[in-house]
């Protein structure tokens, strides 16, 4: 019989904190003043800064010794 994968059993608490402490997401964002900038969030959803381009958010995050996740 086949065990089930770990991540299978995660509650969904366990799961908005994976990655938490290793991985920042990095996305497009419109400002409120409809303009673009590159959004940088944490892996539970919060947003932790913003950065005129991708590899100015990427450098960010790795200042902060995270590992950066490109979301389209």
């Amino acid at each position: 019989m086949l065990e089930a994968s770990p991540l299978k059993t995660l509650t969904a608490a366990e799961f908005a904190v994976l990655g938490l402490e290793q991985l920042a997401y990095i996305r497009p964002v419109t400002l409120p003043d409809g303009k673009h900038a590159i959004g940088v969030f944490a892996a539970d959803g919060r947003p932790l800064a913003g950065a005129a381009t991708v590899e100015l958010a990427q450098a960010l995050v790795r200042q902060n010794e995270l590992e950066p996740a490109l979301v389209h």
